[in-house]
């Protein structure tokens, strides 16, 4: 009895939707229209969560800050420099799913139920499968914004990159570096932007329905296709308070990843209507 339980309790957080493929009969859940006065409400809903659950969400937003300082010390001691600043700008593009404990965090205090921090992580394991469908695109969309850096970079610059000691002088004082500037943010705002499309609704649903990665992503581009105009702001707002953590060294990543994860989950919550 124990065992069963225990696996009970373990499969218990997502509600079960018949519609798992969406490719058959029924439909797509519907698509509340949300205003911008909503989205500020998201955010505000999103410390909240944090600070009812602060152990948790600030140690889950403290592994992600450690993993950081892991990768920039690890590129620094095999002299690739260079990949820091790419790195730092793709952390944008898997964000979504690092924050994947965060919504099950919500979920369970929506639920006034208490979460540990290995529970918060297992939540990977939990949908495991399509959460590896949503990761693989994401992983795509991260190697094609390296590409594309590292093309536009030899497009205006014809020399290896420089270390972190020389960067400043040798690209950003270049007489180059104004429009190199531009078109990289501008390159890289475009796969930001579709990077935020497939997943500003797909993983806190993964996480909350019994549904594919492919449901979930449709569902995803359906949603901030109809709320496009606040969603540009939503987004702008997730640039804004994940960049602010990234330019303190990583450290501020401790408080602003669990607040935009609490965040990203009350948006989904008030844009995709619960059908029970």
């Amino acid at each position: 009895m124990a065992t069963t339980d225990t696996q009970e309790k373990f499969t218990r957080p997502f509600h079960h939707d018949s519609n798992r493929y969406w490719f058959g009969d029924r439909a797509p859940p519907p698509v509340n229209q949300v205003t911008v006065d909503e989205s500020a409400h998201w955010l505000a809903m999103g410390w909240s969560d944090l600070w009812a659950a602060p152990r948790v969400s600030l140690s889950y937003g403290a592994v992600f800050v450690v993993t950081a300082y892991l990768i920039f010390f690890g590129l620094s001691a095999v002299g690739m420099e260079s990949l820091i600043l790419p790195m730092t700008a793709g952390f944008m593009l898997v964000g979504p799913l690092a924050a994947v404990g965060l919504y099950e965090v919500s979920r369970r205090h929506a639920c006034a139920e208490d979460i540990t921090l290995r529970e918060a992580f297992a939540t990977f394991f939990r949908r495991s499968d399509q959460l590896l469908v949503v990761g693989l695109t994401l992983m795509v969309m991260m190697l094609a914004w390296f590409m594309v850096a590292l093309l536009i970079f030899a497009s205006f610059y014809h020399s290896a990159p420089p270390s972190m000691d020389r960067f400043f002088s040798d690209i950003l004082m270049a007489p180059q570096a104004p429009l190199f500037l531009l078109v990289g943010t501008v390159a890289g705002g475009v796969i930001a932007a579709a990077v935020f499309t497939l997943t500003a609704i797909s993983v806190p649903m993964l996480v909350d329905r019994d549904v594919s990665a492919v449901h979930a992503m449709a569902c995803s581009v359906r949603a901030v296709s109809r709320n496009w105009k606040v969603m540009i702001g939503w987004a702008a707002m997730i640039v804004l308070v994940t960049g602010f953590g990234l330019a303190t060294f990583f450290v501020g990543l401790a408080i602003t990843l669990p607040l935009v994860g609490h965040a990203t989950w009350h948006a989904y919550k008030a844009i995709i209507v619960d059908n029970g």
